[in-house]
């Protein structure tokens, strides 16, 4: 969606989508405006609790069952496993995704990681052309004026035209450009605590195979899950950042990360948004 500042301001009901690398700020600015009323969609509150909730179920139940004592309480019916996904704590989500690499590390088999990857990107795609429906839900629904859309952050690796058409038709697109500095802190984050992340299947295949010729690997069971994540994290950066770039020149707005710290109010926000369209229209 393309609009002026003043069609902005006018804008009675706003829906806008939130784009960039996980860690940028999206959550973050999100549940501020949560907290002044707007209604916070998580894009991956939606794929846990909806779109992979038989899936994350199936992967923890399947562990359960390797322990004695949970194995036979399972199958008794004695107790039940349930998913506790909030917007603030995603872990069972990133727990299904997991990492590549040695099985003694947790890691998981190549086929099986390619699987699980493909069951999150459909899950993802779903969760955006849902975007009208729940839009919809916020205001008929709840009673909500205004709507944000927290996306996940391989939202540009999607490579499915209907994701970016829903989302420019339903709402106004800011991108949160990363600077330099948000650059290293989300590396000092990754290295601190490296988490399974999504690639998309030709870049897997492509970055995987320099991996190992580098570490002169000859069985994705050697990988060390943690030491490839790391390796892989600097180049999925830089690679999502073009197409980050893309979708904002052809379909939104782009706004520095680093304007979001004098963003404390909801009218903070509005005016940095306004800004943005003033300079870009």
């Amino acid at each position: 969606m393309k609009m002026t500042a003043t069609q902005f301001s006018r804008w009675k009901a706003k829906s806008i989508t939130l784009l960039g690398m996980s860690g940028v700020g999206k959550t973050h600015l999100s549940s501020r405006l949560r907290q002044a009323h707007w209604f916070h969609y998580s894009a991956d509150y939606r794929i846990g609790t909806r779109y992979l909730n038989e899936p994350i179920l199936d992967n923890i139940k399947q562990q359960a069952m390797q322990v004695p004592f949970l194995r036979e309480l399972l199958r008794s019916d004695a107790i039940y496993i349930s998913n506790n996904i909030t917007v603030d704590n995603l872990a069972a989500v990133l727990s299904f995704l997991g990492k590549l690499g040695d099985p003694a590390q947790a890691g998981l088999p190549l086929a099986e990681f390619k699987r699980r990857q493909q069951l999150y990107r459909d899950a993802e795609v779903a969760a955006m052309i849902d975007l009208p429906e729940f839009i919809a839900k916020s205001h008929d629904i709840y009673g909500y004026q205004h709507f944000i859309n927290d996306s996940a952050g391989s939202l540009c690796e999607l490579d499915d035209p209907r994701v970016l058409e829903v989302l420019a038709e339903h709402s106004l697109i800011i991108y949160l450009e990363a600077t330099a500095d948000n650059g290293r802190e989300l590396l000092r984050r990754a290295e601190a605590d490296p988490k399974p992340l999504y690639y998309r299947p030709a870049f897997l295949d492509r970055q995987l195979a320099q991996f190992m010729q580098e570490r002169s690997l000859s069985e994705v069971s050697a990988i060390q899950p943690d030491d490839f994540v790391l390796w892989m994290f600097p180049r999925l950066f830089a690679a999502r950042v073009p197409r980050y770039e893309n979708i904002a020149r052809e379909y939104g707005y782009t706004l520095r990360a680093d304007s979001l710290a004098q963003v404390h109010t909801e009218a903070d926000f509005i005016r940095c948004i306004e800004q943005v369209l003033e300079t870009t229209s």
